[in-house]
């Protein structure tokens, strides 16, 4: 799915928070010891149309951690039931930064009670409301700013901001990476990184180096694969894959992540040509077949 797809996804979801069987499911033992989590954007379709029953199948599949990207105007009393119910528990949840920002008050009040400790902001913003395209570094330092301001009220209320990476962040002006002036406006006790592996290598950046630059500042990792390009020099997203079954080997990249400060991994993906249940079993068990 194209990134500006799920861009108008995560806004509009984010506006919208305002208004089986498990047995056996954790043989596997996770890497390091953590549970695999799952991005539930990853059945946004699903989730439309039976909310609760979608949540048993991907707790049946063996995923403990969720992180939303909407809530489908649900109540928090009603996520936090179907969460219990489904036996998964909700660490985070994405939020545009045009929608974060003028509703952060009433995100806040959402959280605690739904018992969802990490706040993450999904996508950046321009610094001029009406600019429109790709953004460039200083948009992407500026919202890193505006941030700051964020963190700290989400701090005083028990609460971690996040912020996640797609491809921009790796773009170059100047000499400059992106993704290094962000950390370098990013207040470290208010902000902390979610790397997510496959835009970073879209992007046409090494998570690895990434892992080993900043071991403090990623406390959380995105894993989601691609098939080749049938056309390597084309412009585009290439298409979604299962783990373990497209480009990106995650085996350095979680060798990286044991020497890190990585708190949760979630499992994202953004398309199927399989069963959705079924695609997101072959990634758990990819995940957790990496044991290091």
């Amino acid at each position: 799915m194209e990134q500006m797809t799920r861009r108008g996804f995560v806004q509009f979801a984010g506006m919208g928070v305002i208004g089986a069987t498990i047995a056996g499911r954790s043989a596997l033992a996770a890497p390091w010891g953590r549970p695999v989590g799952l991005q539930l954007y990853s059945v946004r379709e699903q989730l439309a149309k039976d909310y609760e029953g979608t949540l048993k199948q991907v707790g049946a599949i063996g995923y403990r951690d969720v992180e939303a990207a909407g809530f489908y105007n649900r109540t928090a009393e009603q996520v936090k039931q179907a969460m219990a119910d489904a036996q998964v528990k909700c660490v985070g949840a994405h939020y545009a930064y045009t929608a974060l920002a003028p509703n952060v008050d009433k995100i806040i009040e959402f959280h605690k009670t739904l018992g969802c400790p990490s706040v993450v902001c999904a996508y950046s913003s321009h610094r001029e409301a009406a600019a429109k395209g790709e953004f460039t570094i200083d948009d992407l330092r500026w919202t890193i700013e505006q941030l700051n301001g964020i963190g700290e009220k989400l701090r005083k209320e028990g609460l971690q901001l996040g912020y996640h990476n797609h491809t921009p962040e790796f773009v170059r002006e100047n000499g400059v990476l992106a993704y290094d002036a962000m950390m370098a406006a990013a207040d470290p006790k208010l902000i902390t990184f979610e790397m997510d592996c496959g835009w970073v290598k879209v992007g046409g950046g090494d998570p690895v180096e990434l892992l080993k630059k900043y071991p403090t500042r990623i406390s959380l990792l995105h894993v989601k694969d691609f098939k080749p390009k049938a056309d390597p020099s084309a412009k585009g997203t290439p298409p979604p894959a299962e783990l373990g079954r497209g480009t990106i080997d995650y085996r350095p990249i979680f060798a990286a992540a044991k020497a890190s400060n990585i708190k949760h991994i979630f499992v994202e993906q953004e398309g199927f040509d399989m069963p959705p249940m079924e695609a997101l079993k072959v990634d758990y068990d990819y995940v957790n077949g990496l044991k290091g």
